[in-house]
């Protein structure tokens, strides 16, 4: 064998020796990693069974205390409300909760559902649901007539960022027509109308709102959009006779001639 030929298989042999000695170093910190890696996705996917399988049971469990409240058996439905309340998971528990509110509403106890409402109000962490549930409570409201209370509730929705700000509008028109603010209740209707935002259904309700209030003698809004008019101008010809009394009221003055044909 040649002195190369031996040199190379030592060289080899040192090389593969180095081989398994980094191999027994590393091998437990890759075993470590590829195991880790295993337990986050086995992790990942458990919670997401885990997850999906408590929503699923928060939905049957939501949606037959919903069916029990739709029927006569209101203590069957609010246990079953309760219990998705303190057992729930995702969304549900916020369901039931409103769900419970309207329930206590359909029973006649007011005072207790608004308190409901407001509990909802104060409790979630969403706006919008914040929003919907003091604009619900205030809803309750409408027939005491109580304006000072249905505005402190839905008056920080009437801003025009705000998707509950035309149902928060209605609420307090509706209240104030109730405590007899007509025209107050009237300047109100006018903003839906005036939100080019508001759906049609909407603005049909409350133009009949608008036509009882006129019936009833409240005061038209006067709106921006109608240009003031122009004293400068020249009076424009009318085929209506001119009254003595609408001459003396004119700036303009008026011959006795006109005056007297126009008398009858």
């Amino acid at each position: 064998m040649s002195n190369d030929t031996l040199l190379r298989e030592v060289d080899e042999e040192l090389r593969r020796d180095r081989m398994r000695k980094l191999w027994r170093q590393s091998a437990p910190f890759i075993f470590g990693a590829a195991a880790a890696v295993i337990l986050l996705v086995a992790g990942y996917e458990g919670w997401n069974w885990w997850t999906d399988s408590n929503s699923a049971r928060s939905s049957d469990q939501f949606y037959a205390a919903a069916q029990a409240a739709d029927g006569s058996d209101l203590a069957a439905a609010e246990k079953a409300l309760d219990d998705v309340i303190a057992q729930g998971s995702g969304a549900y528990p916020a369901l039931a909760q409103f769900r419970d509110a309207s329930l206590l509403a359909q029973q006649g106890k007011i005072d207790e559902a608004v308190a409901a409402y407001d509990s909802l109000a104060t409790t979630q962490s969403s706006t919008h649901l914040r929003e919907l549930a003091l604009v619900m409570g205030a809803n309750l409201l409408i027939d005491k007539g109580d304006v000072p209370a249905v505005e402190q509730r839905v008056g920080g929705s009437i801003v025009p960022e705000s998707p509950m700000r035309n149902a928060a509008r209605e609420v307090l028109g509706l209240t104030q027509y109730k405590a007899g603010q007509l025209d107050a209740a009237m300047t109100t209707f006018q903003a839906i109308i005036d939100d080019p935002l508001a759906s049609r259904d909407l603005q049909s309700r409350v133009q009949i709102y608008i036509q009882q209030l006129l019936a009833e003698g409240a005061a038209p809004v006067v709106t921006s959009e109608e240009p003031p008019a122009d004293v400068s101008s020249e009076p424009v010809a009318s085929s209506e006779p001119v009254t003595s009394s609408e001459a003396l009221a004119s700036s303009e003055p008026v011959s006795s001639a006109e005056v007297s044909s126009s008398a009858p």
